[in-house]
């Protein structure tokens, strides 16, 4: 006896499903190797949708970028070795200064477009905690930093 299926756009699968096929195309950019499996696994995942809900348009489907993170500095080391910077210092620091000492603590030798990236994940630290543990000290520009006490 056939199987026959409903079509149900309102399924709770179909947005996983979605979700899936968002994932399996950032997977794709991120690792050209594996390209064909995943376009292959991508295809799969859409004629599984189109069961589901054979009216829904596949190719409006974003894929998803995955975040390749840092080689020097792991999810939140970053904040705590400017924080170390800090302590030691005479004096608050600009974001550069403190870029520069952290770079040397851990004797790393950046180009200029790594350089920048680590300057801006430390700014963008140092603007979360604001108030917080660390805080802007005096007028002007470039902003100094220093621990709040």
């Amino acid at each position: 006896m056939p199987h026959t299926f409903k079509a149900n756009p309102d399924h709770p699968a179909v947005a996983y499903l979605v979700r899936l096929h968002a994932d399996l195309g950032g997977q794709i950019l991120a690792n050209r190797k594996e390209g064909e499996r995943l376009a292959e696994s991508m295809l799969h995942v859409e004629h599984v949708i189109r069961l589901f809900d054979p009216a829904y348009n596949v190719t409006r489907i974003a894929a998803r970028r995955r975040y390749k993170g840092n080689a020097w500095f792991k999810r939140g080391t970053l904040f705590r070795e400017a924080l170390g910077v800090l302590r030691v210092a005479a004096g608050p620091l600009t974001v550069r200064e403190i870029t520069d000492a952290v770079l040397a603590a851990k004797r790393i030798t950046a180009d200029k477009r790594q350089w920048a990236g680590i300057e801006a994940g430390i700014r963008a630290s140092l603007e979360d905690h604001a108030g917080r543990d660390v805080e802007r000290v005096g007028e002007g520009a470039p902003s100094r930093w220093g621990l709040r006490l």
